[in-house]
């Protein structure tokens, strides 16, 4: 997606040769224009598919998932990673291994949101080892409900998570895919272009 891409270009920040900070688009600050585009497109991506709900995981992809849920005109349901007052039993739940964070959190879901009639598609910002995709998926399938697809807006590509997704036989479609940070340059994994980024 050339906008996502331009974005990335000009204000992400490479920290390491693993971690691309993009919070002042994406996860801290948010662009409405970019996430209105980035809904459209996975609800184009999508097209077709009877998708009923569309999940993912506080906080940051909330924007990208509403978005979606809009242009596909369905709910949108996102896991909890903190216990809430309100949210104390009758719970699907999964453990997530946060990459950027270094922690794991127990995230949760209220089984009145997810039946076996539901066609789910995940919505997350990144994908590096795939834990949080993953946990999601085990939410859905604790449900009884199908995971008709994965969205994800900047694929970490040399990381395993993509590669253990698709293994898992989950159709996976993202919207930037970084082959490399190396150098403080994001290279992209379809052209193989090279982007500076001192």
């Amino acid at each position: 997606m050339k906008r996502l891409k331009d974005k990335i270009r000009t204000e992400g920040i490479i920290l390491n040769e693993n971690v691309l900070k993009v919070d002042s688009f994406i996860n801290h600050q948010m662009d409405p224009k970019l996430m209105k585009e980035i809904g459209q497109e996975f609800a184009s991506l999508f097209k077709g598919e009877e998708i009923t709900k569309v999940l993912t995981i506080e906080s940051s992809g909330i924007a990208p998932a509403i978005m979606t849920g809009l242009e596909l005109e369905v709910p949108v349901i996102f896991a909890r990673k903190r216990k809430s007052l309100t949210l104390t039993h009758d719970l699907y739940t999964a453990e997530v291994h946060s990459f950027t964070k270094q922690e794991t959190n127990e995230i949760t879901v209220s089984r009145k949101y997810l039946d076996s009639e539901d066609n789910v598609l995940i919505i997350d910002d990144f994908l590096a080892n795939g834990q949080a995709a993953i946990g999601l998926a085990k939410l859905v399938e604790q449900a009884g409900a199908n995971v008709l697809g994965i969205g994800i807006l900047i694929e970490k590509s040399f990381q395993p998570g993509a590669e253990d997704i698709r293994k898992r036989g989950y159709r996976l479609e993202s919207l930037a895919r970084i082959q490399s940070l190396a150098g403080k340059e994001v290279q992209f994994a379809e052209s193989k272009e090279m982007v500076n980024q001192q």
